[in-house]
């Protein structure tokens, strides 16, 4: 038996230690050390965010409300990698205030060339502010002055007073002053490189002091500062004459000594350099609140940095590493309590686990696992588990004597020894294929996350580790390649543990966290109970008919090649259908067709603006273009269906609890999504998938308007109610009241706005997205809404309330309780808070849908356990369920399933399930 005393690397702690090295070759620097000579970092906030901003392209940094990221995240990320390389002590960020400051007193047209500051810009400087103030950074703007003049009024103040200061800055006119106490750290790439101008580098680049830089930049001229230049007279002129006469006021006492065209031109333009010169001087004693002493650098208020980078969705792992190891408080936490969290680890031999379980398996224990997963099979080849006290075990299963087996297949399934598991469905199914059933789960750490955030892009453990613990999960370094664990990597074996060490810790975290928001219930009656019969769903899978979906592939490719075709016949000559710089040349400069949205690429032809061109013009490409598109996506999906048919014939999908923030599930490997539900062509690919041999028939199940009888519940209407109970069709009765007419005199027009608009309601669609997808101008969709809200009060009254009580709260909550966060409701900024406004409206009842749907599922599952049948739930695609029948069952089989559907939550618009069956998935339609 070999031990290891390993650790959870904390993220300050691994940062200190790797930090002098990556500073010594990166930058040259040393850090500002406790005792020794402080050292102000001072940043030109404005500056490096503009840089940031068309540095990383805009398109690519949006969070789900549309606002934009980029210059939040360029700039964020260079604060984090500098204050890692150059470890300061203090720390400020300036910021200008408007454009309104002495020097356009003084020269009105200063800066009045600058174009415009794009809106996709304006909104972010305001969360840059936010994020600061979570890691407690201080900023400065100060009415009347520019963010440089606060920055030389605070490193000339610092260098008095024995400081070393460092500015990052993009403003070249920063170089005036550099000293032997004050570098500049210039960008030179985005902001992800930073050059470091020192009194020599100036010289070597300018051939000037930087004291001399300011005569050197008011001869020059800037035109981004719209201060005139000489003309004839360039940069190497312009240091020629600062060189040669020492100085500028030396330059305008001696300005006759200036032969030539060149001396003539800068005495005609004296008045205006002069200018320049004052203007380019920074000013050295701005009043400010607070000086170099008291910009120490404080621990971040973790917290509301927590909710800052979740707003913004910063989730990257190593993004978040960067930025918490900078964390003073982290730092003064590492060295209190060491190099981290410390395991007791063992790599047990053979006939140590039983003994292990029995000493150490009462309580809660952490499960980690590595494992082999192919199509419908799956090894486990390693398992670690860790208590909170520190106890931990590695063991290789496929090594396990028999008495070590039985023990871990016991404990495993043991419903009273509770275990904690990172996504416990992916261990449910791996482990089932070694004949273990596990049981006691007592915590998830993935669903647990995602039900404290739900809107988060990713649940991986080393990033939940960084953003609840603190900690890295890394082993600390130098440790794992020196023990004699008797496997092929000691590390290997060791990093195991510590994530099962992290999933316990997380655990007993996420718990307190859970109860605290009211969840912990949902979690344990639903979201845990449903992952085990998620699990089992993915290992039966559902059987294919492959020689349908090869004919289906068939059909769908020829249907693109003859778009193609039809493609290239219409305009004369070929092109690529797949390039977008292609089809734009076609549709815009060849055909001339009205032009569509703008982008940085040119003009969009995504679907919505093919569509719209369909409606603009009689051209036929537009038409062409969106067929070619749809069918070969349906044969992407075609395809991805055939691949995944596993050797047993049968589909295993594999479902998401964690991705829809509402609470629905959705599936990937294949996306079963994907198939279009209500079109002829998806009701043919749903003819592949087919009732597996030993059993009878496929079975569908889903409900009735569900989302429309939860908005009804919801706000209580009772006219909306009193439709559903009616017994006639909702739509037709609706419209009877919305449009004042008998039911008889609804005809199919009335009735489909009727329907896109309760649909649209309980989606938070707006009047100006129900007269898009109409088709009739805003002004005639905003009254049909008005006339709706008339007469179903209760609906107007209950979405203006859930929007105004999420205002307030912060998040929405469905009627099991399950909560979204959306912290842009208070936006100052309109286009976040109005999608906002959207999802807050949307969220209850999709949410509480979804959530209706998950207790059906798990209704059905238990009574078909009860009454001993063989039928079983195989598919949940949007709202429907889909089983498979075992022979002589199906009568029995469709009154439970309607029966405990039915059940599932007493609605005040009473649940309504539909049912159908046949031999494949569109036969069994209803």
């Amino acid at each position: 038996m070999s031990v290891v005393r390993g650790r959870i690397g904390d993220v300050a702690a691994k940062a200190s230690k790797t930090t002098a090295k990556k500073t010594a070759t990166t930058t040259g620097a040393t850090g500002g050390q406790k005792g020794g000579r402080p050292r102000l970092l001072l940043l030109d906030g404005h500056s490096l965010a503009y840089r940031a901003f068309f540095a990383l392209p805009v398109e690519n940094f949006n969070t789900a409300t549309g606002q934009p990221t980029n210059a939040i995240y360029g700039f964020t990320s260079m604060l984090a990698n500098t204050l890692r390389d150059e470890q300061p002590t203090h720390l400020a960020v300036a910021f200008d205030v408007s454009r309104k400051t002495w020097r356009m007193e003084e020269y009105p047209e200063y800066k009045a060339t600058r174009s415009k500051t794009p809106d996709e810009f304006r909104s972010q400087v305001e969360l840059i502010g936010e994020l600061l103030d979570a890691m407690r950074v201080p900023r400065f703007a100060v009415d009347g002055f520019e963010a440089d003049d606060v920055i030389a009024t605070l490193a000339t103040q610092a260098e008095r007073a024995g400081y070393e200061v460092l500015i990052v800055t993009g403003d070249r006119d920063s170089f005036q002053l550099v000293s032997e106490n004050v570098t500049v750290l210039y960008p030179t790439k985005g902001v992800s490189e930073l050059t470091r101008f020192t009194p020599q580098k100036v010289e070597e680049k300018y051939g000037l002091s930087p004291r001399q830089y300011p005569d050197f930049a008011a001869l020059r001229g800037d035109p981004s500062d719209n201060l005139p230049g000489i003309p004839g007279v360039g940069e190497k002129t312009a240091a020629k004459w600062i060189i040669q006469f020492g100085s500028f006021d030396e330059l305008v006492k001696r300005a006759d000594e200036v032969k030539g065209k060149v001396g003539q031109s800068f005495r005609d333009h004296l008045e205006a350099v002069t200018l320049n010169r004052r203007l380019t001087e920074m000013v050295r004693d701005v009043e400010l609140p607070v000086g170099p002493d008291g910009l120490g650098r404080q621990p971040y208020d973790r917290a509301s940095l927590d909710v800052v980078l979740e707003a913004l969705e910063f989730r990257h792992a190593n993004f978040r590493e960067r930025l918490y190891a900078a964390d003073p408080g982290t730092s003064e936490a590492a060295e209190a309590v060491g190099d981290g969290v410390e395991i007791d680890g063992r790599v047990l031999a053979a006939g140590e686990l039983t003994d292990w379980l029995e000493e150490h398996g009462q309580g809660t224990v952490g499960v980690a696992t590595v494992d082999s997963w192919a199509l419908g099979s799956g090894t486990v080849t390693e398992i670690a588990l860790a208590t909170e006290e520190g106890p931990a075990a590695w063991f290789d299963p496929a090594h396990l004597v028999e008495r070590d087996e039985k023990a871990f297949a016991r404990w495993i399934a043991d419903r009273d020894r509770p275990k904690v598991l990172h996504n416990a469905k992916g261990a449910m199914r791996v482990f089932a294929e070694h004949g273990w059933t596990v049981d006691g789960v007592a915590m998830d750490t993935a669903l647990a996350a995602y039900l404290i955030k739900p809107g988060r892009r990713s649940f991986a453990l080393d990033a939940l580790s960084v953003e609840y613990l603190g900690r890295e999960l890394t082993t600390s370094e130098g440790d794992g390649g020196q023990l004699a664990f008797g496997v092929d990597d000691g590390a290997e074996a060791e990093a195991l543990m510590l994530q099962a060490r992290t999933v316990a810790d997380l655990g007993e975290v996420f718990s307190a966290r859970l109860a605290a928001d009211g969840a912990l219930e949902l979690l344990r009656d639903v979201e845990l109970p449903i992952s085990v019969l998620l699990a089992r769903m993915e290992r039966h899978g559902i059987s294919a008919d492959r020689e349908w979906l090869e004919r289906m592939e068939q059909q769908f490719a020829g249907a693109v090649q003859q778009a193609v075709a039809e493609a290239h016949r219409s305009v004369g000559h070929e092109f690529n259908l797949g390039s977008p710089k292609q089809l734009q040349e076609v549709l815009f400069g060849e055909l001339g067709l009205p032009k569509t949205k703008k982008t940085k690429t040119g003009y969009t032809t995504d679907a919505d603006a093919l569509a719209w061109l369909a409606g603009q013009t009689d051209h036929e490409l537009p038409v062409i273009m969106l067929r070619h598109r749809e069918q070969a996506r349906l044969r992407s999906t075609v395809e991805g269906l055939i691949k995944t048919i596993a050797p047993d014939g049968r589909i295993h999908t594999t479902f998401n609890q964690t991705v829809a923030a509402t609470g629905r599930l959705s599936s990937t490997d294949p996306n079963l999504q994907n198939i279009p539900v209500r079109t002829d062509e998806g009701r043919a690919i749903r003819r592949g998938f087919v009732v597996g041999e030993g059993y009878e028939s496929l079975l569908t199940a889903d409900y009735s308007q569900i989302e429309l009888r939860v908005m009804a519940h919801l706000s209580e209407d009772e006219g909306l109610i009193a439709a559903f109970t009616s017994g006639e069709d909702l739509h037709t009765t609706v419209g009877s009241y919305v449009f004042d007419v008998p039911r008889a005199s609804v005809d199919a027009e009335m009735r489909r706005k009727i329907k896109a608009m309760s649909y649209g309601l309980a989606y938070g669609l707006s009047a100006f997205g129900l007269s898009q997808q109409l088709g009739i101008d805003a002004a005639e969709a905003r009254a049909l809404m008005d006339t709706y809200f008339e007469r179903f009060g209760g609906v107007r009254d209950y979405l203006h309330r859930v929007v105004e009580e999420a205002r307030v709260t912060g998040y929405t909550e469905t009627l099991l309780g399950r909560r979204r966060y959306l912290p842009d409701l208070n936006s100052d900024n309109r286009q976040r808070r109005e999608m906002a406004e959207r999802m807050a409206l949307n969220a209850p009842i999709q949410g509480s849908a979804a959530d209706i749907v998950k207790i059906a599922m798990l209704r059905v599952d238990e009574a078909l356990t009860k009454e001993e049948l063989r039928s079983r739930t195989l598919l949940q695609v949007h709202d429907e369920i889909v089983l498979e029948v075992a022979p002589g069952e199906r009568e029995q089989v469709e009154e439970l399933v309607r029966r405990e559907m039915a059940g599932a939550y007493p609605l005040r618009a009473p649940l309504d399930v539909s049912v159908g069956h046949g031999p494949d998935w569109e036969s069994a339609a209803h």
